[in-house]
């Protein structure tokens, strides 16, 4: 389906050369504040409890950190979630505490010091289901990525299978790694969101690689750049009518879904903005540059030796 048809071919390997040295740049500080600072673990994987508590006015955050800290539990975290009235706090699993009883100790001291303090929301997660659930998930993604190199090794010549598998990893990193810079939490929701910016990354590149093969068919003149830039032109109807409408429900979540669903939405948002432009500006340029050409994608034709008559 077209709403729209651009009839002038756009040069988008005209910049790829700049957007994949930016792309090498954002790549190694992603992977840098992975390696040194980490991802900001759910509960369900480091196990512990984590407490939302509504305000009827601005919370004070220094009080209540001083009241979680004379308890003596350790390292915890308390932050505002959504708005100044909504705190988060996670606590770290405490011996001599059954399910729930930290929670129940520390809505106690909250309520002492504002009577208006609320609980909204407690989860509570044991050390031994944390670390389960976290290897699970990390074996779950190496398969994802396994299967769709497999697919992709079966599914085009290999020149665009390489391609298609460092624009994929490309998007992974980036996603994990922007959970990594700004401290966000990282669950088991968003691990399930980049399980599915995966695939949805993999299948635009798919659109585009056929694309680029018809052209290659269609345009025999073309040199390899123009084919790429016409392929990619001839895909933007597709890709604004499908990624928009895919972004119009992903913003509704993230707007509109509420806590539980904020960090799942907001892993969708940026995996299918990353995805838009990897297939574009990586996947395509990387093809490209290990120069893939007419004949790597349609066989010549031989011709029949003309018999003699003698």
């Amino acid at each position: 389906m077209e709403f729209f048809r651009i009839r002038r071919t756009i040069p988008f390997m005209r910049y790829s050369l700049i957007l994949n040295a930016i792309s090498v740049i954002s790549f190694l500080v992603a992977v840098a504040f992975l390696a040194f600072r980490g991802l900001n673990l759910s509960v369900e994987f480091t196990g512990g409890t984590v407490m939302e508590v509504s305000y009827a006015q601005p919370a004070d955050l220094e009080k209540i950190r001083g009241a979680i800290e004379a308890k003596g539990w350790g390292e915890f975290q308390v932050q505002n979630f959504g708005t100044s009235r909504d705190v988060l706090i996670r606590l770290p699993t405490a011996e001599g505490f059954e399910s729930g009883q930290q929670a129940e100790r520390v809505m106690a001291t909250l309520k002492a010091q504002d009577a208006s303090a609320e609980l909204r929301r407690v989860e509570v997660v044991g050390p031994a289901v944390g670390e389960e659930l976290a290897h699970d998930g990390a074996v779950a993604l190496v398969v994802v990525v396994i299967g769709i190199m497999i697919y992709l090794a079966f599914r085009f010549e290999w020149k665009f299978s390489v391609a298609a598998i460092v624009a994929n990893l490309h998007d992974v990193v980036l996603v994990i790694g922007m959970f990594a810079i700004f401290g966000w939490e990282f669950s088991l929701p968003v691990l399930a969101a980049v399980l599915a910016v995966l695939g949805y990354s993999v299948n635009e590149s798919v659109i585009i690689f056929d694309r680029v093969r018809e052209h290659f068919k269609k345009y025999r003149k073309m040199s390899t750049v123009e084919v790429i830039d016409s392929a990619i032109t001839a895909t933007i109807s597709r890709t604004i009518i499908t990624h928009g409408s895919t972004l119009c429900m992903t913003l509704a979540m993230l707007f509109f879904g509420g806590p539980a669903l904020h960090y799942f939405a907001l892993a969708l948002t940026i995996g299918i903005l990353f995805g838009i432009y990897s297939s574009v500006f990586v996947a395509a340029a990387i093809a490209m540059y290990l120069g893939v050409k007419r004949e790597d994608l349609i066989k010549p034709v031989k011709k029949e030796e003309q018999q003699v008559v003698p």
